[in-house]
């Protein structure tokens, strides 16, 4: 291409740079430097040191980034769109790596070339700057996004472990509680052949109802459970009760005692005794299980309210006042299968009476993943793990300590760790957003993030005003 070749398609098709005076774009062209690719050929690395202004006159840069183990195809820079190195901009390296989109020619200014620009081409750098402002702006809306969808994925990931659990107890007791129905018509026959007084049913129906609601052997130990268990498999055996064993583990975790049984042999004939024990071990067995399905329930509800509140779906996008401790516990309940895997002895001390304060809680939520996440990552396959979270009013401010006795941030990175792209995990486990996004939500609520570390030591601070 000729410089005049250049300069039109500067003009007619590059947008950012239509207002720009034609002679401020022939110099663009004159002072570039063209480089062309064939399709598919790459154009620059991950790392690569950025030392230009780039346009694309022709083709296209398709850009790669490494995340999640694999690698994500960021989008491409097309036709008339520009990139690289801008006026004022403090980006350094290459995120990602560009390989041509079709055969491709960039117009190419070397950063020497910026201060000539600056001083001598005035509406040419004005236009630069506002694509620089567009790019910022867009990419971190980008970013933000990405860092939200990978909190949730690690939120996602520990939610299907908790809930397997309680999902897998409901299943399994109903099922237990069909095949326990299913026996019901023949001990049902047993008990209407029986003949007793209104009294007996009474005591019998207390005894079972009472035991039922009231029943708990938590404090037997494992020896004095075998015990009883053993004394009422005998009580049973010797009164002519068929599944004695089975029976007997069920009145035990009852608490039931040889005393108990005793208490029928006055009130009913001893052909009596069998179906009317069967009767009430099934009444007990249909209690328990019932117990566990609901408590089972009662779990899965925990957590699909916490996830609900954690993403706070049923709600504007507004400040609203809402105690400090209820975003950090909703994280910790969505975080707890990480925590429980990495051995971490959880220490809370939360301050009473702290007064509700007015955030944007779907953000402070993401912000608490993040630095409890961090943290929970930075004690991985350490043991004696210790992380401890605390909250105190300091003046008219509330302060959150995120605290890990991990091995600590070393001094010569910890003024990077706010910086854009800066991360220490390995390629695909952080995008190296994550803190600055916490502290954008932080400023967002005209707060302050703060960073204490040492070897054994790790303490983020969150203060922010109540008001």
């Amino acid at each position: 291409m000729t410089k005049a070749e250049i300069a039109a398609q500067l003009t007619g098709h590059v947008p950012e740079l239509a207002e720009v005076p034609p002679a401020q774009l022939d110099w663009l062209a004159e002072q570039g430097v063209l480089e062309t690719y064939a399709d598919g050929e790459k154009c620059f690395s991950r790392g690569d040191e950025i030392v230009a202004l780039t346009v694309v006159l022709q083709g296209g840069l398709s850009i790669f980034i490494p995340q999640a183990g694999g690698v994500k195809h960021l989008g491409v820079f097309e036709k008339g769109e520009i990139t690289g190195l801008l006026p004022y901009s403090r980006m350094k390296a290459a995120v990602g790596d560009a390989y041509a989109a079709g055969d491709t020619v960039l117009l190419r200014l070397p950063r020497e070339k910026f201060p000539e620009m600056i001083a001598g081409q005035p509406e040419l750098t004005t236009a630069l700057v506002h694509v620089m402002m567009d790019r910022i702006r867009d990419f971190t809306r980008q970013q933000q996004q990405d860092d939200k969808i990978m909190a949730l994925g690690k939120l996602s990931a520990g939610l299907a472990h908790e809930l397997n659990n309680p999902s897998a107890a409901v299943v399994r007791n109903a099922h237990e509680l069909k095949r326990h129905f299913s026996m019901g018509p023949e001990r049902l026959k047993a008990v209407i052949k029986i003949c007793v007084s209104d009294e007996v049913v009474d005591h019998v129906n207390g005894l079972v109802l009472f035991k039922a609601r009231h029943g708990d052997t938590h404090g037997l130990s494992m020896m004095e459970r075998s015990e009883r268990e053993d004394a009422l498999a005998d009580w049973l055996e010797r009164n002519g009760v068929d599944h004695s064993a089975e029976a007997a583990a069920t009145f035990t975790d009852f608490d039931f005692i040889e005393e108990d049984l005793e208490s029928l042999r006055s009130l009913l004939r001893p052909t009596d005794i069998p179906p009317v024990i069967h009767w009430m071990n099934q009444v007990l067995i249909t209690e328990r299980l019932v117990n566990e399905i609901q408590e089972a329930s009662r779990r899965i509800n925990t957590l699909v309210s916490s996830i609900k509140s954690y993403t706070h779906m049923d709600q504007a996008p507004v400040k609203q006042r809402v105690d400090i401790h209820a975003g950090i516990q909703t994280t910790l309940t969505l975080l707890n299968h990480k925590i429980k895997h990495s051995q971490i002895q959880l220490k809370l001390e939360f301050e009473e009476g702290l007064p509700a304060v007015n955030i944007f809680v779907g953000p402070m939520n993401q912000v608490w993943t993040n630095l409890i996440d961090n943290a929970i990552d930075a004690m991985e396959g350490r043991t004696g793990n210790v992380l401890e979270i605390r909250t105190q009013r300091s003046r008219e401010s509330i302060v959150v300590y995120i605290i890990d006795n991990g091995p600590g941030i070393p001094a010569d990175i910890q003024d990077k760790i706010f910086e854009p792209f800066f991360t220490t995990k390995p390629v695909g486990k952080g995008t190296g957003m994550g803190l600055e996004v916490v502290r954008q939500i932080i400023t967002q609520h005209a707060g302050k993030l703060e960073v204490k570390s040492v070897p054994g030591r790790t303490e983020f601070s969150v203060c922010f005003p109540i008001g």
